[in-house]
């Protein structure tokens, strides 16, 4: 059986390093990942202050950090390259802290939207202007030099973790309440490792997959421990090899990821399609439950239908599944995931596009997908638009037997998960190869 241990999770990657900038002593990160976009964040928080020794550690990075000098203040634009994660929690963080500082990215980030994050901070009392324009990077964060930030209580229409996590890094790290109120759990990986590190945070599910995340400080010291962790490995990058095992029907097994229920939400949707799914016993990492999977084919994949409250759960994953879509026997639909049109690309519309280049009948809808299955061979050149997702779904299916395709743009699966190619060629390559 084929065995992967998938890098670093990307998200848990770039909260870890935030927060180490902030916390009351050196911390010792094991097994980041060495992504271009957990780079940037890394940038972000040394241009603030921290210092910091990374070394290559197997497929990932060690980090140790020493939190940043209060009297530090960035003299350069904290380049954020693509990194949305980076973007907006960098700013809750800037916030919270009251420093000033030029928040910028590259072209595909700039086109992404920052008014989800920036209007609730400036409700807070944060100063932020558009540089450019209105609704995108670059962004200035003015100083704060007296006084404190309002309490927020805030009602997003759309889930979303990066605005969540912004909203509570500014509210801990100033020491004012704040509340978020979601229609339905986005990942939550910033409250587990702000839990973890000892901050008063807490949880409390609502009607209709509703819930409630608050920081009060309370009593609470103001001290945040140091992180001495291992980061779990990333199921939405684990999601690619599983899906070219399924599309060689393989089994295979993933060891050491992160088994957090707001990321696993594509294995019920597996299980949908006919696959086999195993999980192991899990453990504990600073909050974050981890565990092995394994996943056995069917005989045929079937089609699937997702949308409602399983969308923030399988919103990283929607690309491949896109692609098993493609394979499976039926049609497919999925729906209420409008958010993919303001991701690293309008994924919707890129999906749309390069499956129906391949010849795959597609229908595409202001929210999502609808795609007919087929066993025809599949041939085309395929614009990946600079997306690592888009990127890494269709470099699955060129690999898979009955499919021939032109990639425009296959190092950007860099982004996020550098040994790719190479994962990719031990779930694909023959049998019995030496």
């Amino acid at each position: 059986m084929i065995t992967i241990r998938p890098p670093g999770d990307k998200s848990i990657s770039h909260r870890a390093v935030l927060l180490s900038a902030v916390a009351d002593g050196p911390s010792h990160i094991e097994g980041l990942c060495d992504g271009d976009d957990v780079r940037s964040s890394l940038s972000v928080i040394e241009k603030l202050g921290a210092q910091i020794e990374v070394t290559p550690e197997g497929h990932g990075l060690r980090a140790s950090v020493r939190p940043r000098n209060q009297a530090a203040a960035p003299q350069e634009v904290l380049e954020c390259g693509n990194s949305g994660t980076t973007a907006r929690l960098a700013a809750g963080l800037l916030v919270g802290l009251g420093v000033g500082a030029v928040l910028d990215g590259d072209a595909s980030l700039r086109a992404r939207p920052m008014r989800r994050v920036v209007y609730p901070l400036q409700a807070m009392g944060a100063k932020i202007d558009y540089l450019d324009e209105r609704n995108r990077l670059p962004v200035a964060i003015r100083p704060r030099a007296t006084g404190s930030l309002r309490s927020l209580k805030h009602r997003p229409r759309v889930a979303s973790a990066q605005v969540k996590s912004a909203i509570l890094l500014a509210g801990v790290l100033d020491g004012v309440p704040v509340e978020v109120h979601e229609p339905v759990r986005s990942r939550d990986h910033t409250e587990r490792l702000l839990a973890g590190l000892g901050v008063p945070v807490e949880c409390a599910e609502g009607e209709a997959g509703s819930v409630a995340v608050a920081f009060d400080p309370g009593v609470w010291s103001g001290s945040i421990r140091p992180l001495d962790m291992t980061i779990p490995g990333d199921p939405s990058s684990a999601a690619f090899m599983i899906a070219a095992a399924l599309l060689m029907r393989r089994p295979i097994r993933i060891e050491g990821v992160s088994d957090n229920p707001t990321r696993t939400g594509f294995l019920s949707v597996l299980e949908e399609m006919g696959a086999t799914v195993e999980r192991g016993d899990s453990e504990s990492r600073c909050g974050e439950p981890v565990s092995a999977w394994t996943v056995r084919p069917p005989d045929r994949l079937r089609a699937f239908e997702i949308g409602g409250t399983a969308i923030p759960g399988v919103i990283d994953e929607i690309p491949i599944l896109a692609i098993l879509a493609a394979r499976g026997v039926g049609r497919s639909v999925i729906r209420d995931a409008a958010e993919l049109r303001v991701k690293e690309s309008d994924r919707i519309d890129r999906l749309s596009r390069n499956l129906a280049a391949l010849g795959v009948t597609v229908s595409e809808r202001d929210d999502g997908l609808e795609v007919e299955g087929t066993t025809a061979r599949l041939t085309g050149a395929i614009s990946a638009a600079g997306d690592h997702r888009i990127a890494m779904a269709f470099g699955v299916l060129g690999e898979t037997p009955a499919a021939t395709l032109e990639l425009d743009d296959p190092e950007c699966a860099r982004v996020s998960y550098p040994d790719f190619r190479e994962h990719l060629r031990r779930v694909t390559e023959p049998i019995g190869h030496d």
